[in-house]
C-alpha cells in the first residue's frame, strides 16, 4: 500500500502528466454529462423503459452499453463514436484499394491531414443515415407513441421538424464526441476513442453486477455466483496474458571499430506481440455489425427480413459466425498496417543487423512475415472465442446483462484500454527515473505506436 501511495505521489508530481490526466478526466466528464442530455421532443423515461425491453438480448443493447446508456435514453450522444469508427474503417479500406489514396498516405503529415478531413466528412454522412434509422425505429412503433411529444402535443412540434432537428443534433453529438476523442489522444492520456468507449462500458458495469447479484438471490445458493466470479477472474487473466504475450526475434549487430570506440557487436530483440492489433479488430468488427441494426431501423416493427433480424441478435449463429470471421480478418488487416517486414528487413540491413541463420534482405523479410502470420492466427482465434463467451455464459444461466462483461467486446476493450493507458503512465515515470507501476519497473502493455519497438 505504501508503494502505491508513493507511485501516485510521483504521478502527481510530474507536471505534464498531471495536466494530461486532468484534461482527460474533464473531457470524459463532459462526455458522461452529454449522455444524459435528452433530444427535444422525447420523454426519456418512457423511451428508456420501452427500448430496454425491446433491445434486451439484442445487438442494440450492446450499442447502448458502448454509449453508456445514451442510446436508450434518447440522448444527443446516443450514436456515440461508432459512426466515426465505421468511417475510419471505410477510409482505411479505400486507402488500400485506390492508388490515389495510397499516394496520399505517403505524403506524410499533409496526406494524413487530407485523409482525416475525408474521414470527418464521411462520418457526417454515416451519422445522418444512422440517426434517421435510430429515430425511425421508435417513430413507427405504436408502443412508443407516449415517448414522442409531437404525438401528445402536435402544436409544439411536427413529426418532420422532430426528425430534422434530431438528425442535426445526433450528428453534432457524434462530431463533438469525435473531437473530444481526438483531443484526448493529442493532449490527454491514452487513446481518446478507446477511452470514450471504455467509459460507456464502465458506466454500465455497476448495474450489471447488481443485477447479477439480485439474479443470484433468486437461487437457493450463492455458490454459482462465486463460481462465476472465479471464472470471470480467470477470463480477465487470460485476456491480459494474451495482450502482453510476445514473440522475441533475436537480432545480432555486427561489430564496428571507429577510432578507439567500438560500436555494435550486441544482441537485441525485436518483440512481436501475439495481438499487435490490440482491441481495434473487435471494435471494427462490431462497428460493421452495427450497420444491420441501423438498416433494420428503417423497417416498421416486425417487417424486417429474417436474415437481417438474425444479424441483430447477438445470440444467433449467423451473427457470431460473422463476428468471428470479421475479427480474424481485421486482426490480419490491422497487423499488416502496423508491420512492414520489408521495411524492417531494410532497416536491419542498413544498421548492420541480422537474424542468426537468416540471410539479410528478402529472406529476413520472409522470415519476419512468417513469424507474424504464425503468431497472429492463435491470437485472432483466442479473441474470437472471448468475443462469443457471453453467448456461452447465457446458456449456463448467467444474467444476460452481466454476461456482456463475462467476455466479449466489453471485456476486451476494458482490459486493452487500461493496459494501454497504464503503459503511457509507466513511460512517464520511467523517464523521470521513478519506478514504474509494477514492482519490476516495467509494464509490458501493448504497443500503441505504428512501428515495432526494440527492447534494449
Amino acid at each position: 500500500m505504501k508503494k502505491l501511495r508513493e507511485t501516485l505521489k510521483h504521478i502527481w508530481s510530474i507536471e505534464e502528466l498531471r495536466k494530461r490526466i486532468i484534461y482527460t478526466m474533464v473531457l470524459l466528464l463532459v462526455y458522461r454529462l452529454g449522455s444524459f442530455v435528452v433530444l427535444p421532443g422525447i420523454d426519456s423515461e418512457v423511451l428508456e423503459a420501452g427500448l430496454s425491453r425491446q433491445n434486451k438480448n439484442n445487438i442494440l443493447d450492446l450499442i447502448n452499453t458502448f454509449a453508456g446508456g445514451a442510446w436508450n435514453r434518447g440522448a444527443i450522444f446516443a450514436l456515440g463514436i461508432m459512426p466515426y469508427i465505421s468511417a475510419s474503417i471505410f477510409m482505411q479500406l479505400v486507402s488500400i484499394a485506390i492508388p490515389a489514396f495510397q499516394r496520399m498516405q505517403k505524403e506524410g503529415e499533409e496526406g494524413r491531414r487530407k485523409i482525416n478531413q475525408y474521414t470527418r466528412i464521411l462520418t457526417i454522412a454515416f451519422t445522418a443515415v444512422q440517426a434517421f434509422g435510430y429515430l425511425k425505429q421508435f417513430m413507427g412503433n405504436p408502443q412508443y407513441a407516449g415517448a414522442l411529444l409531437f404525438n401528445t402535443n402536435p402544436d409544439a412540434m411536427s413529426a418532420e421538424m422532430f426528425v430534422f432537428v434530431n438528425i442535426v443534433l445526433l450528428t453534432a453529438g457524434t462530431m463533438f464526441t469525435m473531437w473530444m476523442g481526438e483531443r484526448i489522444t493529442d493532449r490527454g492520456l491514452g487513446n481518446g476513442i478507446s477511452l470514450l468507449i471504455m467509459v460507456g462500458i464502465i458506466a454500465r458495469l455497476p448495474n450489471a453486477l447488481i443485477s447479477e447479484v439480485a439474479f443470484a438471490g433468486t437461487r437457493a445458493s450463492f455458490i454459482p455466483l462465486l463460481i462465476e466470479m472465479v471464472i470471470w477472474a480467470f477470463v480477465i487473466l487470460g485476456v491480459i496474458l494474451l495482450t502482453q504475450g510476445t514473440r522475441k526475434i533475436t537480432i545480432n549487430y555486427a561489430k564496428r571499430v571507429v577510432g578507439n570506440r567500438q560500436y555494435g557487436g550486441v544482441r537485441q530483440y525485436l518483440p512481436i506481440k501475439i495481438l499487435s492489433a490490440g482491441v481495434m479488430p473487435i471494435i471494427f468488427a462490431q462497428a460493421i455489425l452495427f450497420l444491420p441494426a441501423s438498416i433494420a431501423g428503417f423497417y416498421d416493427a416486425g417487417n424486417a427480413p429474417g436474415w437481417l433480424m438474425s444479424m441483430t441478435n447477438p445470440n444467433s449463429f449467423g451473427h457470431n459466425a460473422l463476428l468471428v470471421f470479421l475479427i480474424v480478418l481485421f486482426t490480419y488487416f490491422y497487423t499488416a498496417i502496423i508491420f512492414n517486414p520489408v521495411q524492417m528487413a531494410d532497416d536491419m540491413k542498413r544498421n548492420n543487423g541480422f537474424i542468426p541463420g537468416i540471410k539479410p534482405g528478402k529472406q529476413t523479410a520472409n522470415f519476419i512475415d512468417d513469424v507474424i502470420s504464425r503468431i497472429t492466427l492463435p491470437g485472432a482465434v483466442f479473441i474470437s472465442l472471448v468475443a462469443v463467451l457471453p453467448v456461452l455464459a447465457t446458456t449456463f444461466n448467467v444474467n444476460p446483462e452481466f454476461s456482456q462483461f463475462f467476455g466479449g467486446t466489453s471485456l476486451l476493450i476494458l482490459v486493452g484500454v487500461v493496459l494501454d493507458t497504464l503503459q503511457q503512465i509507466d513511460s512517464y515515470l520511467l523517464m523521470r527515473k521513478y519506478d514504474g507501476l509494477m514492482s519490476s519497473g516495467r509494464l509490458k502493455g501493448r504497443m500503441t505506436a505504428n512501428a515495432p519497438q526494440v527492447d534494449y
